[in-house]
This record gives structure tokens, C-alpha cells and sequence, in this order.
């Protein structure tokens, strides 16, 4: 991270200020980056972003809980830009929030600097924190180096309205995409990707449709399926195999690595939304004039059901279909067979393929009762969730952490599959858990490599329920919340000393509290 990108006062003098006034939107009294929800949203609507928040309003949805219950949802686009080849990447937003989502970045594998704008409640009431920004992004526009700069907001630029539509849309011939990403207008990491995503498909299909644009540097010899959502590397592989009888082949993958296959990306025979929460490069298929197929080749009903509906999107006839499908089920049958899983699990996530997940554990022999996931229910989504409604399972769409941790409750699994808070509730429980994104999504999950890629860490983890038992038994009696430890007289609890203390700390962090610090 560097905030290099602050303008040199002897620079400042040498140039015309474009500045923009934002006095009249600076954000209300509270409305900082701990201003709550509904105070950013208001303000940022007051300084004319209701267009951008109306529009996520449709795209994303809210549930049960208004603000994410996972990491800052910035992070999923930070993400999609960092993995980008010749793409740089500036961050506006307060100083804390950046320094999480770049620690956040490097631990998850980024091996590039993210830029960062530095505010002050100065700059955003007099607007020159748009022209900080703009000066960044003239300073990094190096064609040499880049073809693309992704510019984010985050919460209290985005409240305060700082205007990043009026960023030219190329300096030097580097692309300049700017977005806003505030945690009070997309609910998820996942889903933010989808925000970038679709903002570059949306600049990809507008240059291709005023000319010629860079070819890509492999060509496919037959029409392609675009995969929309990210996926383990050897998915798209096994996709492209499948695809073969059919006379297709595997496109590229929606986030893409580099910008010239976004081209190819658009020009798809069909989309599989593998992912089904990508609402905004949808739209921007749909305006390509490309048609979209929902659900993924996972397990033996699944991969049927996929075919024959990307063969009927692309006009393959009923022997390609089932040349195809009797290509691979045999495959998925026999491995299925050999590895087995025998037991309850529940299934929550926040990275959208939990009913794909879901689908692959009951097709194993699994019973599944429950699945929860963060993100919304969609039509691409439909058919994953008519088949496990179908097995009796209970399909949560915008599931918070307490549904999930209830559902671990009730249904007393052998193993929980969750995000981090839901794996640690299991696991004081004695229930053996895994982490969704490190141990689940991490692993094949298609065709006949996905059928029995989960067997292994699944059954390990449940025949691991006599270990907690016995570590349960050793630890018994040692208390739990204000009781941990060993006493020689146990505490008491004080429950009104802990709600006056913390009554007095909201009142010294508002007293305190100023944009930008």
C-alpha cells in the first residue's frame, strides 16, 4: 500500500484545479465511517448517488441483516483487480479500511501495490479529494505498464459523493474504471465482484461495439461457453471435456485475468452463470444479445440437467445431447460410488456456490438439511433450489450468522461446513466443522473430478467427533464467557456494569468521531 499519490504542493500550484464542490453533500453530522448504515446511505443519496444506490438496490437485494456479516465487501472487488494482469488498483476511503482490506489482500496471495488517496474532512467538503483522485490516476497511467486502473470508494467517499463517473475514461490509452463500493450499499465480498465485473464488461462491450478490439491470444476453434464466477482451476478444464461432444468449448472464466478476454467473454454462444448472484454482467451479456444458463455440471443430475440445457441454448441436437451426457455420468457414477460420505452436515457460505456444494454432499450420501448462504436468491439460482427443496432441504437465501448458527442447533449435525464464526460456534459445541472457503470451495467441484474431490476432507472431518468428545470431557468445568478459566470462586456476572461501560464507549467514540481519521 503507499499513499504516494497525494498531490506535492509544488505540483498543486502548476496546474488548473478541476475541483468539484461537494460542500452542499458533505456528509451529516455522524456520518462517518461508524455513522451507521442508514446515515451513510442518506447521505450518499443526498450527494447524488441515488442512482448508484438504487441500482444495487435491485442488483443486491438486502435480507434479514442491512451490513455485511463477513468481510468488508470491498474486498471481493480489491480481489478481482489485483488477480488482473497489466491492472492497477487506487483505494479512497478511510485510512483504517484500507489497511485492512490490503493486509486482507496480501494474506489471501497479492504480490502488488494497491494506491491509495488519503482524505480529510477538508478535501471531501471541498471537493478536492475528486481531484486527488484524478491526479493519482494521471500519475499511474502508464500504457507501458497498464491497460487498466480500477478506482474504488469506499463508505465515506461514496457518502460523500465524490463523483467518480466524472474520471475520464482513459488517460494516456490506459482504461480508467471507476466504482463505488460502500458496505452500506452491497451486502457481500462475493457480490461485489460482480460490481467490478460487470462496470469492465460494461467498458468492454461499449469498445467493441465502435470497433475492432484486441484480438485474444488463444482462439478456440468451435463456439465457447462464458464460465460466470470464479472457480477452482481445473473446473474450467473439466468443463472444456464436457463441452466437447457437443461441439464447444470451454470459454474464459467471468472475472476474467486479463482485459482482452472480456471480448471473448461477450462474445460467448451462451453464459453459464455458474455463479448465480452476477446480476450486473448478466445485464451486460443480455445487452450482447447473448442468452443465460443457470446452475453447474455438479454431480450426476446436475451435469445432465447442464447439458442438455447449454445444448438446447445453442442448438444441439438430441444426439450431441446425450452423446455428451453418457460421456461423463458414467464417470460421475462410479465416482461417486467409490468414495462415498455417510453422515448429517449442514452447508453455510459466503462465497455462492453453497447450493452447488449442497447438491454434490447429497448425491454422495449425504444427508443435508440445511443450506444458508449470504448471497440472494436469483433465477439463475432456481434450479439448484428446486432439486434440494425437492430432497427436503431447507434453502436460506440471505442467510445471516445467527440462521446459521441456529440451524447448527437444530439439526445437531455431524458436521457443520460454515463461515468462521459458525465453525468456531460447531466446534465449542463438540461438532467437527470446516471452514466453507479455505477447505470447501478450494476444490475441484465439477464433472467426475468434483464428484469425489469433497469424500476425503469430509470424512475426516467426521471421524474426528471422538476427538472433540474426549477434548470436551478434559476441558470440562473450566467455564465459558465470563467464567473461563479455573477459579478458585467463580465469577459473577454483571450484566448492567456491562451495558452502563458500554453505553459510555459509544459516547466517547461519537464525541471523538471525525470523517477521515
Amino acid at each position: 500500500m503507499t499513499d504516494a499519490f497525494a498531490p506535492p504542493a509544488s505540483r498543486q500550484s502548476n496546474r488548473s484545479p478541476d475541483r468539484i464542490d461537494l460542500a452542499s453533500a458533505a456528509p451529516a453530522e455522524g456520518s462517518g465511517c461508524h455513522g451507521g448504515a442508514d446515515t451513510m446511505r442518506e447521505a450518499a443519496k443526498k450527494a447524488g448517488q441515488s442512482e448508484i444506490l438504487d441500482q444495487y438496490e435491485k442488483d443486491y437485494p438486502l435480507g434479514p441483516h442491512d451490513q455485511p456479516q463477513s468481510m468488508c465487501p470491498a474486498f471481493g472487488s480489491l480481489r478481482v483487480g489485483l488477480r488482473m494482469r497489466r491492472t492497477a488498483t487506487i483505494l479512497s476511503g478511510s485510512a483504517c479500511c484500507v489497511y485492512g482490506l490490503t493486509f486482507t489482500s496480501h494474506f489471501y496471495g497479492a504480490r502488488r501495490s494497491v494506491g491509495y488517496v488519503p482524505f480529510s474532512s477538508e478535501t471531501l467538503v471541498t471537493g478536492k479529494l475528486f481531484e486527488d483522485i484524478k491526479e493519482a490516476v494521471e500519475q499511474m497511467a502508464d500504457p507501458e505498464k497498464y491497460d487498466t486502473i480500477v478506482v474504488t470508494n469506499l463508505c465515506v467517499p461514496t457518502a460523500s459523493g465524490v463523483p467518480l463517473r466524472l474520471l475520464p475514461d482513459a488517460i494516456n490509452g490506459v482504461r480508467v474504471v471507476g466504482i463505488d463500493v460502500p458496505g452500506f450499499g452491497v451486502p457481500t465480498h462475493a457480490e461485489a465482484k460482480d460490481v467490478l465485473a460487470g462496470a469492465m464488461l460494461k467498458y468492454a462491450r461499449e469498445e467493441a461495439e465502435q470497433g475492432p478490439v484486441a484480438a485474444p491470444k488463444e482462439r478456440a476453434d468451435k463456439p465457447s461457453v462464458t464460465l460466470l464466477g470464479e472457480m477452482f482451476p481445473a473446473d474450467p478444464v473439466g468443463i472444456g471435456h464436457m463441452l466437447a461432444p457437443l461441439g464447444l468449448a470451454a470459454g474464459p472464466v467471468v472475472p476474467t485475468r486479463e482485459w482482452r478476454e472480456l471480448y471473448t467473454a461477450l462474445d460467448g454462444a451462451v453464459i453459464a452463470a455458474i455463479h448465480p448472484f452476477y446480476t450486473a454482467s448478466v445485464r451486460e451479456f443480455e445487452a450482447a444479445g447473448r442468452k443465460v444458463v443457470g446452475s453447474a455440471p455438479v454431480g450426476r443430475d446436475g451435469t445432465a440437467a447442464w447439458l442438455k440445457a447449454i445444448g438446447e441454448a445453442t442448438g444441439a441436437s438430441a444426439d450431441q445431447i446425450a452423446d455428451a451426457q453418457n460421456a461423463m455420468l458414467p464417470a460421475i457414477d462410479g465416482a461417486l460410488a467409490a468414495k462415498p460420505i455417510k453422515g448429517r452436515i449442514t452447508v453455510s457460505g459466503y462465497e455462492g456456490s453453497e447450493l452447488l456444494v449442497a447438491r454434490l454432499l447429497i448425491e454422495s450420501g449425504a444427508d443435508v438439511p440445511y443450506v444458508g448462504t449470504a448471497c440472494p436468491r436469483t433465477k439463475w439460482s432456481d434450479p439448484d433450489r428446486e432439486w434440494l427443496e425437492a430432497k427436503g432441504v431447507r434453502v436460506n437465501y440471505r442467510a445471516s450468522l445467527e440462521e446459521d448458527i441456529a440451524a447448527v442447533e437444530e439439526f445437531g449435525p455431524d458436521l457443520s461446513i460454515g463461515t468462521t464464526p459458525v465453525v468456531q460456534h460447531a466446534k465449542a459445541k463438540a461438532i467437527p466443522a470446516l471452514y466453507f472457503t479455505n477447505l470447501i470451495s478450494a476444490r475441484p467441484l465439477m464433472g467426475p473430478a468434483g464428484a469425489g474431490s469433497l469424500a476425503q476432507v469430509i470424512n475426516a472431518a467426521m471421524g474426528n467427533k471422538d476427538r472433540f468428545a474426549r477434548m470436551t470431557e478434559f476441558f470440562e468445568g473450566v467455564g465459558e464467557g465470563y467464567a473461563s478459566g479455573i477459579w478458585s470462586e467463580t465469577p459473577t456476572d454483571r450484566p448492567k456494569f456491562k451495558k452502563k461501560y458500554a453505553a459510555q464507549n459509544a459516547m466517547a467514540a461519537k464525541a471523538a468521531e471525525a470523517v477521515g481519521t
